[in-house]
């Protein structure tokens, strides 16, 4: 058998091993050991080109992999949930610079370059240099280097079809073998450039969606390079990573009933009206509520349905939050947690948090399930969230979420918002649902706030037993 043989043995393994562990990932109770799978691929397909005998300059590989390896082990374990959002856009941007720099090195090298070599590299140096620098981008926001507030470009729309139509130039002038390395650096250039405009004017309320687009992007990049290189593992690898994006950022965008072109325009969230809506609260009328009042309303209630948010992740409440679910629970209150596909800062946040607390998945409903049964639902406890209860995406024609699906607990016979302020959400828009006259607000610290009420329900329970004949 020869070497090639072998190497491509290797590969079909890991491409196999890829779609197994793609496959177990669409399922929370079995991604874990789907991510385990598609990491043992990895390690198959690397195994396989050291087996192919290709890889040169041997001990230069090794130091690049323990980098690597030293820097990213540490960073991923240590990162906090909140930072998980912004570690992914790190992660997946950095995966599509490395494919620019590859892609340069290659057009780099001495002698020429075949066709039909060179054409998918260039596309794969583009596509990757947006993908690095637009993820640089998201990270900022995410992370709060650059302001989540959108940030006007004039004449965005004309800079971006010009460094476009840089890139194609400066691309077109590689294929023509003129400029020599120069026609690259334009390349990677307009390409970086346009991936900082194209990210930099959009508010941190779509950075989800911008996120998964670029995730996107990154896989189209390594698979053109799989193509240049001829190599199946990648352009597999590539091809499943670029699609299983494309799908989640068209999935986000019907979640916010927003078509990507409206999203990738920018000039929504972030808009720090916070203040702003503060103010105005304090001319509405609101009502506050305390952990005693609350415990007692979800004591007698007979289904109670929980919303998470980011500010339930802020606060690493999680833990308590499943803790007072398992004490309601215990007492016969069926509970429930909503779930909106854009809650959090990336798909599936809210997901990952509670099955990190072990919340049962079978508990948790999808934001349609959950309207489903909101009439016969007593208490609703939004922990953390905001726009995504918003009725004013329902109506107000004039709202910017207008037309955006929500988790509509005003139908639910109680609702109790635990919240920091007034103040407004991460979209920067006022909540109409916080002066609701069913509607009550409990203020502080998200596992403060449920860790005081599951004190005062175990008191409350302790003070009498509860069947399905309520506390007495």
């Amino acid at each position: 058998m020869s070497r090639e043989d072998i190497q491509n043995l290797f590969y079909l393994v890991a491409i196999v091993l890829f779609i197994l562990g793609l496959i177990r990932m669409s399922h929370p109770e079995t991604a874990r050991g789907g991510n385990w799978l598609a990491a043992l691929g990895m390690a198959v397909a690397v195994a396989g080109t050291f087996a192919s005998g290709l890889v040169q300059d041997l001990p230069l590989v090794v130091l690049g992999v323990s980098i690597g390896a030293v820097l990213g082990v540490p960073a991923a374990r240590g990162v906090k949930m909140t930072a998980m959002p912004q570690m992914v856009a790190l992660f997946n941007g950095v995966g599509g610079g490395a494919v620019a720099l590859i892609a340069w090195a290659e057009f780099r090298g001495e002698g020429e370059t075949e066709l039909d070599r060179l054409v998918p590299a260039l596309i794969a140096a583009m596509i990757g240099a947006v993908a690095f620098f637009g993820s640089m981008i998201a990270f900022g926001k995410l992370q709060g280097i650059v302001t989540g507030r959108p940030v006007k470009i004039p004449g965005r729309s004309l800079t971006a079809a010009i460094l476009a139509g840089g890139a194609l130039a400066c691309g077109g002038l590689a294929l023509a073998d003129v400029g020599g390395k120069w026609a690259m650096v334009g390349l990677l250039a307009c390409s970086a450039l346009f991936g900082i405009v194209l990210v930099l004017p959009i508010g941190g309320a779509d950075m989800p969606v911008v996120i998964s687009l670029l995730n996107a992007f990154t896989g189209l990049s390594a698979a053109a390079y799989g193509i240049a290189l001829d190599n199946v593992a990648l352009i597999v690898a590539g091809a499943l990573v670029g699609a299983s994006g494309s799908i989640l950022t068209r999935l986000m965008g019907d979640a916010m009933n927003r078509p990507l072109l409206s999203i990738m325009a920018g000039g929504f969230g972030g808009n720090g009206n916070g203040a702003a809506a503060a103010a105005d609260a304090g001319e509405r009328t609101y009502r506050s509520t305390t952990p005693a009042d609350v415990a007692i309303q979800v004591a007698y209630a007979d289904r109670v349905l929980i919303v998470p948010g980011y500010g339930l992740a802020v606060a690493r409440a999680q833990h308590a939050v499943y803790e007072l679910g398992r004490l309601l629970e215990e007492q016969g209150v069926e509970v429930a947690y909503g779930i909106h596909p854009v809650a959090g800062r990336m798909p599936g946040h809210m997901n990952v948090l509670l099955a990190e607390a072990d919340v049962p998945y079978n508990q948790l409903v999808e934001y349609e399930a959950a309207n489903a049964e909101m009439t016969r639902t007593d208490c609703v406890l939004v922990i953390g969230a905001n726009d995504v209860v918003n009725p004013a995406a329902k109506e107000d024609p004039g709202s910017p979420i207008y037309g955006m699906p929500i988790i509509d607990v005003s139908l639910a016979r109680s609702t109790i918002v635990l919240k920091r302020s007034m103040a407004s959400g991460y979209a920067g828009i006022e909540n109409p649902l916080f002066f609701n006259p069913r509607c009550q607000m409990l203020f502080g610290d998200a596992k403060q706030s449920v860790s005081a009420l599951v004190d005062e329900l175990r008191a409350l329970l302790g003070a009498g037993s509860r069947g399905h004949s309520h506390v007495v």
